[in-house]
């Protein structure tokens, strides 16, 4: 009965708790699925297709990552990107002398619009389960629908850099696969990227923590490049329609 009333109650301020049961049978399921993005990816390298990566909320290179062996296995060019610090200084370790990859310790926004992040404070980590350390967000809220109590969330001061100049700084001229997961500001970047820019690359993109207007704009600029996605566990899988013919016989 109290559980019930908790959820009716946080439902009145439009945030919606996310069943910790959903979620780890949602991981078992990417694991066990035969259709899913290690598959995916797999069978494009294979392909050659993928030979430059750029990661948005790459994490600390082990948790929850669909990239980590194949960048090290494949020797691919990478550029791995993650705000917060004690995430970042994990992440180059776990890719210590690897000269193919490339560390940004910055949150990619538009405009550099964000500049302060939410996420568990590493004292309150040991609470919860293994997702707690990968929900780092900009707003407080998504931490809160994933059960995480307000006096376990710290604010954290980050470093801003916009997928243009990301771009830019790197030189990248061409890409081949654009791999995001920002909880929550996934849409806006992707678009963003589609938008403004005329690589036509491979997207992974999470689009579960979406809101509806985000999400509604980046199907509409996915449809207008000519973009061919489909879902995947949590995640949209995105190609550009000439590369129909690598998925559709």
């Amino acid at each position: 009965m109290k559980h019930k009333l908790l959820k009716k109650f946080v439902g009145w301020f439009g945030y919606k708790l996310v069943e910790k049961r959903e979620i780890k049978n949602d991981r078992l399921l990417t694991k066990k699925t035969y259709i899913n993005i290690h598959n995916i990816i797999n069978f494009l390298i294979k392909k050659n297709e993928i030979r430059t990566i750029i990661q948005i909320g790459a994490n600390d290179g082990k948790k929850f990552d669909d990239l980590s062996n194949y960048i090290k296995k494949n020797n691919i060019k990478s550029i791995l990107v993650e705000p917060i610090v004690e995430n970042f200084e994990k992440l180059k370790k776990n890719y210590e002398n690897l000269d193919n990859v490339i560390f940004e310790n910055s949150a990619v926004s538009i405009n550099n619009e964000i500049n302060l992040l939410y996420k568990v404070d590493e004292k309150y980590l040991k609470f919860y389960d293994d997702y707690a350390s990968g929900i780092t967000s900009f707003k407080i809220q998504h931490l809160i629908k994933h059960g995480i109590k307000q006096n376990h969330i710290s604010s954290v001061n980050v470093n801003s850099i916009s997928i243009k100049d990301l771009l830019i700084k790197y030189k990248i001229e061409n890409l081949d696969l654009l791999y995001v997961d920002t909880e929550g500001y996934d849409g806006q970047i992707v678009n963003n990227f589609v938008s403004n820019f005329s690589l036509r690359s491979y997207i992974v993109f999470e689009y579960i923590h979406i809101n509806e207007n985000d999400f509604n704009s980046v199907i509409e600029s996915l449809l207008l490049a000519k973009y061919n996605f489909f879902p995947i566990n949590e995640n949209i899988f995105c190609f550009p329609e000439e590369k129909k013919h690598l998925f559709i016989s």
